[in-house]
């Protein structure tokens, strides 16, 4: 699993200050122009990681950042669709990580060829610590991880 850094991300460092200010975290964001029009997707999620996502705290959020956004572009011709990680959310940059601390999480790890879960413990440019339901923690460097996916517990 490759590691961007969020300081890498264009306009990110500009966004994620205005998105804690209101409550969250800035999970991802991609801007792509388009001929007419410039394309903007973000993710957002709690502080807290046992705190839902609802569509009043998208909306909340959707509002202040396409303002910053369009400042920052320079144009107004942009759409923008602002969600919530989700319950089964496919974590695609090993930066997220750090972000979900405290979620529970599954990996494939490459060196055992399964899954691995638990409570993401912590996490760094290289790798993540999970903590399992016995206590154990276990260390699994990025380069080792496949695919990474929240576990959802219904």
């Amino acid at each position: 699993m490759d590691y961007t850094p969020y300081s890498k991300i264009k306009y990110y460092s500009d966004c994620a200050p205005l998105v804690e200010g209101l409550g969250y975290k800035l999970v991802d964001l991609k801007i792509v122009p388009a001929k007419t029009v410039t394309k903007i997707s973000a993710i957002i999620t709690g502080k807290d990681p046992a705190q839902n996502i609802g569509v009043n705290d998208c909306a909340k959020v959707h509002r202040a950042l396409l303002t910053r956004l369009e400042a920052l572009l320079g144009t107004e011709e942009t759409t923008m669709e602002l969600t919530s990680p989700g319950i089964e959310h496919n974590l695609k940059n090993a930066a997220e990580f750090s972000v979900f601390t405290g979620r529970e999480v599954r990996v494939w790890d490459k060196t055992v060829n399964d899954w691995v879960g638990g409570i993401i413990s912590s996490a760094d440019d290289k790798s993540v610590t999970l903590k399992n339901p016995q206590g154990n923690e276990q260390t699994i460097t990025f380069e080792n991880i496949a695919k990474a996916k929240f576990i959802y517990n219904k």
